[in-house]
């Protein structure tokens, strides 16, 4: 009997154990219900939000590839879908992380990110940790990033549907689509919420802040005013527009277009007076000289993050919201946005080089229009001197200074310069470039349209093949793109001098003279400015589609530039070659080419396309205009 209960016992210890061990807590898990409790862990929480970022605008794939800025370089990635017009619900092709909306972008899919705010907000409106201003802080963050995730997804698609609450188990998923109006107005109630939720607050470098949400609510309020969602606007410009059926969701239907504009003017110009500290040089009164506005442009897109020579790291202030890089971590597009886009005969990849149609929209020094220069025989054959200072800073062209390249191809160009021509030998033999698809050091990656891009790669000469990580930011939002929205506002608003007096400071920063022009003139260079200060920043796409200009931008041909360097009578060739324009007559011959990409604009463009995915899956959604 005794040896029976001794048995019982032992199996009730057992049993005991063994049910007590599978309730234990895993180790490397943390329960949802726990990370209310703990202000580190809900911290924790709205920090990984911030991963719905991607790499900012540097993914190996750039932007500034679906417009007039560049082309990228290597084929079969879905870019040329878009830019030759063949995009519909079944094939996006290249859609950058940033505003994905589908199936396929899985966890970084826009709406996974706002699930995880909704799922913060909820969560932090009843957190029990003592640490109010931390809980102030984080859904401050939260409201702004569920603004800036549905800023993303209104600007590509219209209106979408507005989800503020998260969903449970066997709930109805199917919603419609909201307004754009609708939309607009939840943007700019999460700004406000996160202007005050933030203001005050000291945040480390790549949070949010009060003056981040600031710069999001003023741009917000800038494409609400614009031509592509004013719709009487839209309908007078595209037959496309004008014959679809649920306008709504792409405009507005009616409104004073006046109080538009100057709800975007009073949203710049608040930020703009916040924080006058963060504009970075714009206080002067004159021109500094063309070699200073070059350092300050190039200092600007380093945003702080170069060590290199001749780099001002206070204009680190310009940045109001960017993504930030760690060393230690392999955040990779970021950190190696010079290996994608630097020169091959430094053994880069050659990613989103500069079209002639940028090129070409810098200015000369004394502020005429290059564009026109090619009739021009002087402008003809020195076609990159005496240029905006920008243009040195952002485009590396046949000639331009670069770094030591014995660092890494041996000493084959002492002199340390792009070389994207060919160049005569003698003898009727013509030597290709360094940095050519011909290059003796590398002959893939290489541009084909003649330059490459500078700007957001690091000056620094140790960093010579880029394969070393750099840590320049992205810049998401920058003062200076906030003073181009007060600007542009005042145009529209018909408050001319106020306008010539902000762009001017912003000129006389880079070494350019003032603009005194009035009215059409007015609009056109200060539209050629925005695009000149913030190429490569993930805008010009954007611009030309809200002022409908894009058959005329981004449906543009594509022009590259043939360089050929020829002997002068008498002269003899060296070895290693370097430009010589004393040895050499150079002519610049610019050429339409189709080949890597035959672009054509169609207006159903102007929004991309809902997936057909979520078509099937939601059938309360409605298709934008043009891909039925």
């Amino acid at each position: 009997m005794k040896k029976i209960l001794f048995c019982v016992l032992l199996l009730a210890i057992a049993g005991a154990c063994k049910r007590d061990f599978l309730n234990t807590k895993p180790l490397d898990k943390v329960l949802s219900t726990d990370t209310w409790k703990d202000g580190a862990l809900a911290e924790a929480f709205v920090t990984g939000i911030y991963s719905g970022l991607g790499q900012g605008g540097f993914d190996e794939q750039m932007l500034a590839a679906l417009s007039d800025e560049a082309v990228f370089t290597h084929p079969g990635r879905g870019i040329n879908i878009v830019n030759e017009g063949t995009l519909n619900p079944s094939n996006i092709g290249w859609v950058n992380v940033n505003y994905r909306w589908g199936k396929d972008a899985g966890n970084n899919d826009m709406y996974a990110k706002i699930r995880a705010t909704n799922l913060a907000l909820e969560n932090l409106r009843t957190a029990t940790f003592d640490d109010k201003a931390l809980n102030d802080r984080l859904q401050g963050e939260s409201h702004f990033m569920r603004a800036f995730f549905y800023h993303q997804l209104i600007r590509y698609y219209g209106g979408v549907p507005i989800i503020d609450k998260t969903y449970g188990l066997g709930e109805d998923y199917s919603v419609t689509r909201n307004t754009w109006e609708e939309c607009v107005n939840f943007v700019l109630k999460e700004c406000d919420s996160a202007i005050v939720l933030l203001k005050g607050k000291t945040l480390a470098a790549g949070r949010a802040s009060d003056l981040s949400a600031m710069a999001l609510k003023a741009r917000t309020l800038l494409y609400a005013a614009s031509d592509l969602y004013d719709i009487p606007t839209a309908k007078s410009k595209s037959a496309l527009i004008s014959g679809y059926a649920h306008p709504e969701l792409v405009g507005y239907l009616s409104g004073n277009r006046i109080a538009r504009w100057t709800a975007a003017k009073n949203a710049a110009k608040a930020l703009i007076d916040a924080a006058p500290a963060k504009g970075y040089k714009l206080n002067l009164t004159a021109p500094v000289s063309a070699a200073d506005g070059k350092k300050n442009y190039v200092s600007l897109a380093m945003g702080g993050g170069s060590k290199g020579p001749d780099v001002d790291k206070s204009a680190e202030v310009e940045i109001l919201f960017g993504r930030y890089w760690t060393i230690n971590k392999d955040e990779y597009a970021g950190m190696y946005v010079g290996l994608a886009n630097g020169p091959n005969g430094y053994h880069n990849w050659a990613g989103n080089t500069p079209v002639q149609e940028l090129v070409d929209d810098y200015e000369m020094m004394d502020a005429t229009d290059f564009k026109f220069s090619w009739s021009n025989p002087a402008h003809k054959a020195q076609p990159y001197v005496n240029r905006d200072p920008r243009f040195y800073a952002s485009i590396l062209y046949d000639g331009a200074d670069w770094k030591p390249r014995d660092k890494i191809s041996g000493n084959v160009d002492p002199a340390n310069q792009i070389q994207t021509g060919k160049y005569d030998r003698g003898g009727g033999v013509f030597l290709p470039g360094l940095d050519t698809r011909s290059s003796s050091i590398e002959n893939w990656n290489g541009s084909w349209t003649g330059y490459y891009v500078r700007k957001f790669i690091d000056p620094d000469p140790d960093l010579v093949d880029n394969t070393t990580r750099q840590v320049v930011p992205w810049p998401f939002f920058r003062y200076t793109e906030v003073v181009m929205n007060y600007i542009e506002a005042c145009i529209e608003l018909g408050e001319e001098t106020e306008a010539k007096t902000w762009l001017n400071k912003i000129r006389f920063r880079a070494g350019m003279p003032a603009i005194t022009q009035t009215g059409a003139a007015l609009k056109d260079r200060y539209r050629n400015e925005r695009r000149i200060e913030l190429a490569y920043e993930d805008q010009r796409y954007h611009d030309c589609r809200r002022w409908m200009i894009a058959p005329a931008t981004l449906g543009r041909k594509l022009v590259y530039i043939d360089v050929v360097g020829t002997l002068k009578p008498g002269a003899s060739a060296v070895s290693p070659y370097k430009h010589d324009e004393t040895r050499y007559n150079y002519t610049y011959t610019p050429l339409e080419v189709n080949s890597q990409e035959n672009r054509k604009w169609d207006d159903k463009m102007y929004f991309r396309p809902i997936p057909q995915d979520e078509m099937n899956t939601n059938l309360k959604l409605i298709q934008n205009p043009g891909y039925n």
